[in-house]
């Protein structure tokens, strides 16, 4: 099955008319498949809705994966910080240009700019339902591995 659209969130409204490729922001510099200049999306509407709220302003240190069966369901922590904006955007984008990422992943890229087909300014409240907080040994583990203030 062809997959016809694909969803990018952010914490900032689209400025003009095209989302332009950049640079992913990854931890992981040996992580070559998310180094890529490119525009990002996700064949999960939830992912991409979680990703505009941890892009959001206020938010430091943050998660996003995976962890069923068949990969469907977002599990998204923040380590430092929390949401302090009310909105965040959800793009709905033509899939045609974009390339799925190996391994399974929800994740897609596209190298051109992309015009959005659907733009949806959302409540941050309404689905912070789907991010938690670090607990304790989370938010120490986290600093062990990649240092306070990493992203």
């Amino acid at each position: 099955m062809k997959i016809k659209y694909l969803y990018h969130g952010s914490g900032r409204r689209l400025r003009g008319d095209k989302l332009i490729p950049r640079k992913a922001k990854e931890l992981d510099k040996k992580n070559k498949q998310n180094n890529f200049k490119g525009v990002y999306a996700s064949d999960v509407k939830n992912e991409a809705i979680v990703m505009g709220i941890l892009k959001s302003r206020g938010v430091q240190d943050s998660s996003c994966g995976f962890y069923t069966k068949h990969g469907t369901k977002v599990e998204a922590i923040i380590y430092g910080g929390w949401p302090k904006q009310k909105y965040f955007y959800l793009y709905t984008l033509p899939a045609e240009t974009f390339e799925s990422k190996p391994r399974g992943s929800h994740q897609w890229v596209s190298f051109k700019s992309i015009k959005p087909i659907k733009i949806e300014k959302l409540v941050i409240k309404d689905y912070i339902y789907l991010i938690k907080k670090a607990t304790k040994l989370e938010k120490k583990n986290w600093i062990k591995k990649y240092g306070k203030g990493s992203k």
